[in-house]
């Protein structure tokens, strides 16, 4: 079972805005055991929709369109539809209902522009849009399945969720696919690998690893497809117990969980409370945690010290400290964790100094070489970090690594 999805739009072509619309419905066919065969992005353009509609056709069972369904002259795609399906527009009033409850609810009159919108292709079967005005239409031909949806994502999600995932459900006879995420940092792509070799050779054949790897992390999505969901399911299970047991010691979550997600749950179980001194990432760890909803549960606070003297006045490291050390230093780190802990009076601290990059510092030290310190009620400690040259990839990764440091540490 293969779908093609097709996005219509100049916006996307240009780079004006991202296609989130594709990635997201992939994983939702995914989900219900329909593959994506092929993403293609085209523009405002009559002959451009009209290849892309007959090659999509020869390579899937369903294809599924967003965009260009807007009431201005420059949305093309109900007109090259009827060219495509055959048959002319015509007036639907079921969809002017839809659109005119729409306008009703904003306090304002449909417009002729507007009543545009409840033109649909005589070959298609509306799929009325409850969220918003562009209609969604399905059609049929040679036994392919079409559905042309808006490209606004909460108006095609909708749809997606509660009337074309059913549909396709029920027209086709998916088989069962299903995934486990298990989210790993501290360990790169390679080193994963060779670590766990033996265990993904004796994968069972119908269970797949993929391995996804972003900066400061590797997720591994173990995948198997079948006929019965429980089998399935426990084989994948055992599967990642034997995953665990091999290399637990850098596995944080999984699924979507983020580290700093985990972080602040580990933190509220102990009822503790963190602080955080920042250098070379920024504020970028504070960041990440307040990103976090229920963050304020755990988190006082923290400083970011970029200089010398505000790392003195804020933190209270010992001039002397940097003067014989250096700022991107074991010392220092070490006295900026501790005057973290302290000053806010909290449980648990980061603390990370560094070079973000691209050029080394005047003190000799190379691009990418951070001090990562963590202290709490039993431990002060630093450890040493040597990352890239790409100062925003060494800020990600120094963050990653700090939040992940404390997160061993608190077992």
């Amino acid at each position: 079972m293969l779908a093609e999805l097709i996005t219509i739009g100049d916006e996307i072509l240009i780079g004006q805005i991202v296609d989130t619309n594709s990635a997201w419905m992939a994983q939702e066919l995914n989900l219900i055991g329909v593959k994506v065969k092929q993403i293609t992005s085209v523009s405002d353009d009559r002959e451009h929709i009209l290849a892309a509609l007959k090659e999509a056709s020869q390579r899937a069972n369903v294809v599924l369109i967003t965009g260009g369904l807007g009431p201005t002259k420059d949305d093309i795609t109900k007109a090259t539809m009827c060219e495509y399906f055959g048959g002319g527009l015509i007036f639907s009033q079921e969809q002017y209902d839809q659109v005119e409850r729409i306008f009703r609810s904003f306090g304002r009159e449909v417009t002729p522009t507007n009543r545009k919108q409840a033109e649909i292709p005589e070959s298609c079967e509306l799929v009325v849009n409850y969220n918003g005005t562009a209609p969604g239409m399905w059609f049929e031909k040679d036994g392919v399945c079409y559905m042309s949806m808006p490209g606004v994502p909460y108006e095609m999600k909708a749809m997606m969720e509660h009337q074309v995932l059913p549909r396709i459900k029920a027209r086709f006879q998916t088989p069962v696919i299903l995934h486990r995420t298990i989210l790993t940092q501290g360990i790169g792509e390679s080193m994963l690998s060779d670590m766990i070799e033996s265990w993904e050779e004796n994968l069972p054949a119908h269970l797949k690893l993929a391995y996804l790897p972003s900066a400061g992390m590797v997720r591994l999505r173990i995948s198997a497809s079948g006929a019965d969901e429980v089998v399935l399911g426990n084989e994948i299970n055992e599967q990642a117990e034997k995953l665990y047991a091999i290399a637990g010691k850098f596995i944080y979550g999984e699924g979507e969980e983020t580290l700093e997600g985990n972080l602040i749950k580990r933190l509220r179980e102990l009822g503790k409370r963190l602080s955080v001194a920042e250098s070379c990432t920024g504020g970028n760890i504070a960041h990440l945690i307040t990103s976090i909803s229920g963050a304020s549960d755990v988190f006082e606070g923290g400083a970011v010290t970029y200089s010398k003297e505000l790392k003195a006045s804020v933190l209270g490291v010992n001039p002397a400290t940097i003067e014989m050390h250096g700022v991107v230093s074991e010392a220092t780190a070490l006295e900026m964790v501790s005057g973290a802990k302290n000053r806010f009076q909290t449980d648990y601290a980061i603390a990370v100094t560094g070079v973000a990059g691209p050029s080394d510092d005047e003190e000799g030290n190379p691009a990418g070489c951070v001090w990562i310190a963590v202290a709490g009620p039993d431990f002060c400690e630093a450890k040493k970090f040597q990352f890239s040259r790409n100062r925003g990839r060494n800020i990600t990764m120094a963050s990653l690594s700090a939040l992940n440091y404390l997160r061993i540490k608190l077992g």
